[in-house]
């Protein structure tokens, strides 16, 4: 089984989950919402601001998969996404899934407010994660 971070607030992310769900045929993949009560402690490796920035699964073996990679290793986990992750290998295609992946999730609010979609109240004691434009802030890369 894997483990799949997720921001519950956000409209592609549920559409994510709800694909990914209806192709997962085994139960190999476990959603769970970054803003769950217990996540900052059962995920102490990473910082709110880490899951707000994108989407995280973590394997069998604890490997972790953040963004695009994240993403790429959740099609890999289910029958018919094995394809299109078969595709998604190729060698342009980091580059290219990486720039798009970050683009939206940096807007994904502002896709939210065009959706009409509810956003994630402030958390206490912290700044908020996205400005009122819906662009959100992301860990630096590495």
């Amino acid at each position: 089984m894997i483990i799949a971070l997720y921001d519950g607030y956000c409209a592609i992310c549920q559409t994510t989950l709800a694909i990914i769900t209806a192709l997962d045929w085994f139960k190999r993949v476990k959603f769970v919402d970054l803003h769950s009560p217990d996540v900052d402690t059962r995920f102490s490796q990473f910082t709110h601001e880490e899951l707000m920035g994108q989407i995280h699964v973590i394997d069998e073996k604890g490997k972790v998969f953040a963004g695009f990679d994240g993403t790429r290793r959740l099609l890999k986990a289910v029958p018919l996404g094995f394809p299109i992750w078969l595709i998604l290998q190729l060698p342009f295609m980091d580059g290219v899934g990486k720039r798009v992946y970050r683009w939206i999730a940096h807007h994904r609010y502002a896709i939210n407010r065009f959706l009409r979609m509810p956003e994630p109240p402030a958390r206490p004691g912290q700044g908020a994660d996205c400005t009122e434009e819906g662009v959100c802030k992301l860990p630096s890369l590495k």
